[in-house]
């Protein structure tokens, strides 16, 4: 059997969810109440209605949606901040292992076709992916059986060999309820925040990515085995 494909999430995965918590949570709350003359709490309120009515929704993670709806150009805001865009531990350390090893690995993320290309633009990890996908391009956002379906259309692949690292709980059930076998999460996907106990999550976890690699290992034996016992 071929070594599985490896699906990686970008923000909260890959990439230190700290710079998204910091654009969400403090930049656009202040920058909400200085172009509506509001105060900081009633901009929090207001935002926190918005973003719980939106959760998990394609519109939860388009700067279109969001400028149009508060008022502020998220994206430009983004873009003011850009350098606290930063990569979570060991994340170029194992994508340059997983190369060398012959890993056929995907980007796929709910960011917005031009929030990925923002991400990109400051952390070059195209290098090391032959398919990138936002979850805009798809039409359904990946917490949905629907997204699964359509990637697999569009590039066709086999669930039972595929691993999926994702720090969000409601997405690896989303593929595992789609027929994804491998699922992995993030202890601490915001440097900004403690980490997760391990023991409080559903799914196997790792802190330091490159704590994948032997995973990965015991996958690829386990594959080989059942080959064994088949052939």
């Amino acid at each position: 059997m071929q070594k599985p494909i490896i699906f990686f999430d970008m923000d909260g995965t890959l990439l230190d969810l700290a710079f998204d918590d910091l654009i969400w949570n403090t930049k656009l709350p202040e920058r909400h109440a200085q172009t509506h003359q509001c105060s900081l709490e009633q901009s929090h309120n207001t935002l926190n209605t918005f973003y719980q009515q939106h959760n998990h929704t394609l519109c939860w993670y388009s700067s279109k949606y969001w400028s149009e709806k508060v008022g502020v150009d998220v994206l430009k805001l983004q873009y003011e901040y850009k350098d606290k865009i930063a990569t979570r531990p060991g994340c170029f350390e194992l994508l340059k292992q997983l190369k060398a090893q012959g890993y056929r690995c995907w980007l796929l993320t709910n960011a917005d076709c031009a929030g990925l290309q923002l991400k990109l633009e400051n952390i070059d990890l195209s290098p090391y992916f032959e398919v990138m996908i936002s979850s805009e391009e798809i039409g359904y956002s990946k917490e949905f059986v629907e997204f699964w379906e359509i990637l697999q259309q569009k590039y066709p692949f086999d669930p039972q060999n595929a691993c999926l690292v994702d720090d969000t709980t409601p997405v690896l059930k989303g593929a595992e309820k789609f027929g994804i076998q491998h699922l992995i999460t993030i202890t601490q996907p915001s440097s900004g925040r403690a980490a997760r106990h391990v023991l409080e999550l559903e799914y196997p976890a790792i802190h330091h990515l490159t704590e994948l690699l032997p995973l990965l290992t015991k996958l690829n034996l386990e594959n080989k085995d059942v080959d064994v016992k088949t052939a």
